[in-house]
């Protein structure tokens, strides 16, 4: 599957010009896409409690735009409105092998940025609504007709109509005004307001969306990293002391000495902080946490299991990626877990993380290496990877 920009785009161009800038409409560029899953199986995922999913009316509910958390039962779908409501089923490319196959396209992105593939089916007139997300997205047509208005004009947390369950904004003039079909697809840069309605019963559309931590969350987590591992014991201790004529002053030089205790604690080498974020950039949601596995192997048998099932598979649930390092190490990360890779691995963190099935005749050059088959047999016993009969 490749994406087709439009004439004369390359991913660099589109990056250079687009990304993060201004939307973009691409008419058939995943011409023949189709959505990985019936309606029917979609509703089915939505009542798997493991699964996050959502259905928002925008009447006929207990309010206008009423916003339900799955998971669903059979009762719920059925007694669903003929028109006007959508379900959003998220992650899926967590779950379903088939909607990961969706990423490929899109990889001229980093593979840390990505947050998940979610889909929608909506009825007719179906909509979560004038909005905006703090996020990018590509939003790709599977099935059915969805008109997309879209403007580009600021919006403030106070144009929102209070007392929703979703943040729905109370006008919209539009600045462009599509219709998509099936294999068309819109880019959207974050904050660029917009409102998709499906026009007509069976619209599919999935949505590859990229993670944006804020700037507080980043702050609290390495704060907490600081805290938990960097800063050392003690408390404060006083420099020696004259006596001062006001007594309630902080005078220069305790400020100067206090400066130089937080000077010291904060001294972090940036490596340290580089590989701080590559724990937290792939730390999973609270719900797709990768268990380890119940059988731990040693690296002779997982590799003489390996040999027998003549592939591994990525556990759908880990986010990988890595981060070249120095003092001899590159640093893979997944879900969280950090694991150093000595240099005599070379090129191993880029192989693992490239692809989601990984053949045994291309493992062989890491399993002969003892540390090679040590560290794939950490990832495997960590949830990982997974062997096909597992």
């Amino acid at each position: 599957m490749k994406l087709i920009l439009p004439d004369p785009l390359t991913p660099q161009r589109f990056l250079d010009e687009y990304w993060q800038k201004r939307p973009l409409l691409m008419r058939g560029a995943l011409l023949g896409y189709t959505a990985p899953v019936q309606p029917e199986e979609l509703a089915g995922l939505a009542c798997e409690a493991e699964i996050e999913s959502r259905l928002v009316l925008e009447k006929d509910g207990n309010h206008p735009w009423q916003a339900r958390q799955g998971p669903f039962d059979a009762e719920d779908f059925a007694s669903l409105p003929p028109s006007h409501w959508t379900l959003l089923v998220q992650d899926l490319d967590k779950h379903l092998p088939e909607a990961a196959d969706l990423l490929e396209p899109f990889r001229f992105i980093p593979d840390w940025r990505l947050d998940d593939i979610m889909i929608s089916y909506a009825a007719d007139q179906g909509s979560v609504g004038p909005h905006i997300d703090d996020y990018d997205v590509f939003l790709i047509q599977a099935r059915g007709v969805r008109r997309w208005m879209i403007h580009t004009r600021e919006v403030s947390e106070d144009d929102y109509i209070p007392d929703l369950d979703l943040r729905i904004l109370p006008t919209f003039e539009a600045e462009h005004d599509w219709l998509l079909e099936p294999g068309d697809v819109l880019y959207l840069p974050p904050n660029v307001a917009h409102w998709g309605i499906a026009q007509g019963d069976g619209c599919m559309t999935c949505s590859v969306g990229f993670r944006a931590p804020t700037l507080q969350e980043m702050v609290a987590a390495w704060s907490d990293e600081l805290i938990r591992e960097l800063i050392p014991a003690g408390r404060y201790r006083d420099p020696p002391l004259s006596l001062q004529r006001d007594n309630g002053e902080i005078r220069p030089d305790a400020l100067a000495h206090v400066r130089s205790l937080l000077d010291q604690v904060m001294e972090i080498p940036a490596e340290r902080r580089d590989r701080w974020f590559g724990r937290f950039i792939t730390e999973p949601k609270g719900h797709l946490l990768v268990v380890p596995c119940d059988q731990p192997l040693a690296p002779g048998q997982f590799a003489s299991r390996f040999e027998q099932a003549g592939e591994l598979e990525r556990n759908g649930w880990s986010r990988l990626a890595f981060i070249r390092g120095g003092e001899g190490y590159d640093y893979l990360y997944a879900s969280g877990d950090e694991y150093p890779i000595p240099h005599s691995l070379a090129g191993f963190a880029e192989w693992i993380s490239a692809q989601r099935r990984l053949p045994f005749s291309e493992a062989l050059p890491w399993l002969r290496n003892p540390e090679g088959a040590e560290l794939m047999a950490r990832l495997h016993n960590d949830g990982h990877l997974q062997l096909p009969d597992a």
